[in-house]
Formats: C-alpha cells, structure tokens, sequence
C-alpha cells in the first residue's frame, strides 16, 4: 500500500512565501506562527533567523498531526546592525536612507519540522545586495509601501527598481530560498513536483 504524499505546512502569512510554493507547484496550507520575534543580541544574523523560523515552525509543528511544517524568517543587515521590519513610514525612511547607495546583506532562515516523526532541518541563506542611491523624493516615495518587510523594501516589486546588484540566491532577498528549501524537503524525503 502506497503512502499519502506528505503534506506542507507554511507557518507564515507573507503573501511573498506564499507565492513562491504556488510557484514551486507545491501544494500547501497556510498556519502563520504568530510568533513575536524579537533580537537575540548574542547571536550572528546566520544563528538569529535560524532561531526565529525554528521558534516559528516549532509553534506551528505543535498543532498539527502530520505533515511538514516550514518556519522562515528573513533580516536585512548592514554593516553588523540588523534592520527588521519598519515600525512606522519614519522608520522606513531610516532604513531606506542607511541601505541608499551602499551594499547590504539579507538571511533567510528556513526550519523544517517532519510531523509526526518531528525529524528536524534548520538552514540559513546569505545574499549580499547593492542598493543604489536613492534622492530623498524616491525614500519618500516608497517609506510607506513595505512596513512588512524587513529592509522596507521588495526587490520583487517593479516600483522597487533600486537593487542594482545581487550577489546569491535572488528568492532569498524575496523571503524564500528555493534552492535550499528544494534540498531540505529532498532530505525529508519529500517527492517534488
């Protein structure tokens, strides 16, 4: 007798990973983690967003039977300080303004938690990306389009034409590796499409 095909859980709301696994041609429920994330200030950014989408998968992995919960989470770092998600469009502005013509670095963090076996894969990714200067009218502009997201920007949005280099996995700077998440699932024995 054959096995059910495992099913995926995405223990986030971001529309951006969301996307993505409709893209991967995966077939997938969505339980975002509601996990408050906060700054481990003893950790590398590497260590944090590893931490924090294993903090994310495992409250999910907590509700549910079966299946394969993925917990991300993504931090923009330049020059050793972290800058998450902007509090407020003031916020966006100074993120903007410390990321304008200089070159920066976002991680993603993926966990996977197997349920019910709770076999366990955490990884990070790294992607070093030029922004080019921004006049003060452009950081205006877009200081209240991305409070969501941590740089205050979306390099996969046409308004954002302000990335001019990137130096690694491109999905990455969206949310969501899909190199690494494809060798992960792989080493849980996931079938993809």
């Amino acid at each position: 007798m054959k096995s059910p095909e495992k099913k995926i859980i995405l223990a986030s709301a971001s529309p951006r990973r969301e996307q993505l696994l409709r893209e991967m041609g995966l077939s997938f429920t969505i339980k975002p983690s509601r996990l408050r994330e906060k700054i481990y200030p003893r950790l590398t950014p590497a260590q944090l967003v590893k931490k924090l989408a294993l903090l994310k998968a495992q409250k999910v992995a907590k509700q549910v039977k079966q299946g394969i919960v993925i917990g991300a989470d993504t931090i923009v770092v330049r020059r050793g300080e972290i800058l998450g998600k902007p509090r407020d469009p003031r916020h966006a502005r100074e993120i903007l303004g410390k990321l304008s013509g200089s070159y920066h670095y976002v991680f993603t963090g993926l966990a996977l938690i197997d349920r019910p076996g709770g076999k366990t894969l955490v990884a990070a990714e790294k992607t070093r990306v030029k922004m080019k200067k921004l006049r003060p009218e452009e950081i205006e502009f877009h200081s209240g389009r991305h409070l969501d997201k941590a740089g205050a920007y979306a390099v996969q949005e046409e308004k954002d034409v302000f990335v001019e280099q990137i130096n690694g996995c491109y999905y990455n700077v969206v949310g969501l590796p899909i190199e690494l998440l494809k060798k992960m699932l792989k080493k849980l024995s996931f079938k993809l499409p």
